[in-house]
């Protein structure tokens, strides 16, 4: 699945229009683009802050429910973990459309396709627990996240019946055996939406290992169901350390099935990128998710 055409081309000459316009006491900072991925573009400013714009449409109101409701969530989850909270705004100018954010540079690097540890499991796993409580009436609803599996089962089995997906009969047949778990009993509750590797920051830990030092992306934030969140363990972790993270996760036998799957939706999506990285992680995460 190839990264999603730019509808806007996003480049350092307008964010710095756009900070002189908006933020004129940021504006002569160094300024330079760092990532531009599926939904939004990150420019670093200077040593300390980034630059967060959307590049379509679909991502305009992610960045909203980020502003919105990222400092209410990052107060929840800042004895585990800071999260890109936006100290500043920007609005539509200048020919740009949406909404944007400034934010904190936070240290550190994805571990991609390096398969997390102990350390990094008992950090995920105090990240949910702090993160998983009951969400207000009002929190963003994601109609592909977090939702009762058997909803996404005819997007999956298309994917797995139509891309040459590793191991795909095995995947199906896990993914209706997650699909028909009992559903989310409980009342909706806060949840990232898309905790995978790529959405994470390490640095070195004292143990020679990854330590968590960043949770990212909280575009597809949003109430429901906890399991979606707990797919992590078979896409960013290694056999020992899922082990530690299912002991520190308070969680039933039916949450930890549609976990599973919803690992498989993952990454069997994932495997379509036309990203390398991303096709690596798909592939061990396939792997762990029908192996264990």
């Amino acid at each position: 699945m190839p990264t999603p055409a730019a509808e806007v081309h996003v480049d350092a000459p307008l964010v710095r229009a756009l900070l002189a316009d908006q933020h004129p006491d940021l504006a002569a900072m160094p300024l330079e683009v760092v990532a531009n991925g599926w939904d939004n573009v990150i420019l670093r400013l200077g040593d300390h802050l980034a630059v967060r714009l959307p590049r379509r449409a679909a991502a305009a109101r992610l960045i909203e429910h980020e502003q919105h409701w990222l400092p209410l969530l990052a107060r929840r989850v800042a004895p585990v973990v800071p999260v890109p909270v936006a100290i500043r705004t920007g609005r539509p100018a200048l020919g740009f459309p949406w909404s944007w954010s400034v934010v904190r540079w936070l240290p550190g690097e994805p571990p991609g396709t390096r398969a997390g540890g102990t350390a990094m499991a008992e950090a995920l796993a105090a990240f949910v627990r702090l993160l998983h409580v009951p969400a207000p009436a009002d929190a963003p609803v994601n109609p592909v996240r977090a939702v009762p599996l058997a909803t996404r089962s005819a997007s999956v089995l298309e994917r797995l019946a139509t891309a040459d997906v590793h191991r795909v009969d095995e995947l199906a047949a896990l993914w209706r055996t997650a699909a028909a778990a009992p559903a989310h009993a409980g009342p909706p509750v806060w949840v990232h939406g898309d905790l995978h590797p790529f959405n994470l920051l390490v640095e070195p830990g004292d143990d020679g290992g990854d330590r968590l030092s960043a949770v990212l992306d909280f575009g597809d934030v949003t109430a429901g169901d906890p399991a979606v969140d707990l797919a992590t363990s078979w896409l960013t972790l290694d056999r020992e350390a899922r082990r530690t993270f299912r002991a520190l996760v308070p969680a039933d036998d039916a949450t930890w099935t549609r976990a599973r799957g919803w690992a498989v939706s993952i990454a069997s999506a994932m495997h379509l990128s036309d990203d390398s990285a991303f096709r690596t992680v798909a592939r061990r995460g396939i792997d762990a998710a029908l192996d264990g």
